[in-house]
């Protein structure tokens, strides 16, 4: 059988750049967590993406906890979130004792519909926090979202962890709102095998998220405690590798935008497809590639056919007021979100590819249609 084609696995640099700050910290025998990659990758992120400040954690959904913790959300308190998304989005809601309220997405961005989410406050104006997702790398409305939170008081955060390299109107994801979060796991644009980054313009939030991330241990000689912390900062050895992948993600993006317009070229034409949407002023990094299908070819077929020649793909994320654990909180809206993940499959979207790759990728699948 062909060598396996990942949906999205790691790829490390050709020039060898996270080998050399991770060399530089067991040189310096800087292998413990914190040290200088931490530090330079913080600052490195944030002016990456015009920010003033950046928190180094141990993944997405630590910064997303840790956001919401800084917001001031607790017990009992209610938080709209993206119903179209993982559940890592979802979940640091129950870790702070809070109540999702799931918001359906819209057609033109397939993120979170700010018409949805004005209902939405309607019916709970003690609302406490957004939770807005730039879902496979695609932006949501932001002017629009950002005006409806001032308009109500509420803190907003972004779930970015997909979108990191994408700009709604020239201005990257995860900087509009009070807090924006970004996620290295390992399928991501850029990886540092696991990990996440909170950002901000409020630097007494980033320390005192710092602090909590290390156990929040006071300043004293003796190990003294006065707040609940966690075990939640990120080490020197993975910020090393973030380091060097960071210096590629410009590479990355545009070879995730090659694969997107591959895709669409060759398969667009096809009865009932339809790939996800790009506003003008949208500039995403295309992270997966994704594509809906309302034809006689359903997204099992496309996966099985797939699955059979050794080529990992995968349905769209399934919505969160459909997922059991979940099943007990409200959701606000009609039934995109649904339609979304009953009509879409992610494709192989892996910045490895070749040509050759993707040719037999569009040849297995075209094939569909003849049956």
């Amino acid at each position: 059988m062909a060598e396996k084609i990942w949906l999205a696995s790691p790829h490390m640099s050709d020039e060898g750049y996270e080998q050399e700050y991770v060399k530089e910290a067991f040189d310096a025998n800087w292998i413990a967590p914190l040290g200088p990659n931490v530090n330079g990758f913080e600052q490195e992120l944030a002016a990456k993406v015009c920010i003033g400040h950046a928190a180094a954690l141990a993944s997405g959904s630590a910064a997303i906890h840790l956001a919401l913790k800084a917001a001031g959300v607790g017990e009992g308190d209610i938080v709209f979130c993206q119903d179209l998304t993982f559940s890592a989005t979802a979940n640091p809601i129950i870790y702070q004792h809070a109540k999702p309220v799931f918001i359906d997405s819209d057609y033109e961005t397939w993120n979170m519909s700010p018409k949805v989410l004005e209902e939405a406050f309607q019916k709970y104006p003690e609302v406490k926090a957004v939770l807005v997702v730039h879902l496979y790398g695609l932006s949501a409305d932001m002017d629009k979202i950002v005006d409806l939170c001032k308009k109500h008081n509420v803190t907003l955060i972004e779930d970015a962890a997909e979108s990191l390299g994408t700009y709604y109107k020239g201005k990257h994801t995860g900087t509009f709102g009070d807090y924006g979060i970004f996620s290295f796991n390992g399928n991501k644009i850029i990886t540092t095998s696991g990990g996440g980054m909170l950002v901000s313009n409020n630097e007494e939030k980033i320390a005192k998220v710092r602090f909590w991330a290390t156990q929040a241990r006071d300043q004293a000689r003796h190990y003294q405690h006065s707040e609940l912390g966690f075990n939640y900062r990120m080490s020197n050895i993975v910020a090393g590798i973030g380091r060097g992948q960071l210096k590629v993600l410009d590479q990355r993006v545009e070879k995730k935008k090659y694969i997107f317009e591959f895709y669409k070229r060759e398969l667009g034409g096809f009865e009932g497809v339809e790939f996800m949407p790009v506003n003008e002023w949208n500039e995403p990094n295309y992270w997966l590639s994704v594509m809906t299908l309302k034809g006689k070819v359903r997204p099992l077929d496309v996966m099985e056919a797939l699955e059979k020649e050794n080529i990992e793909s995968r349905p769209v994320w399934k919505p969160m007021h459909m997922q059991p654990f979940f099943a007990e909180y409200d959701y606000v809206g009609g039934d995109v979100s649904e339609r979304l993940f009953e009509n879409g499959v992610c494709l192989p979207s892996d910045t490895k590819m070749t040509d050759e790759d993707l040719e037999r990728i569009c040849g297995i699948i075209k094939g569909l249609w003849s049956k």
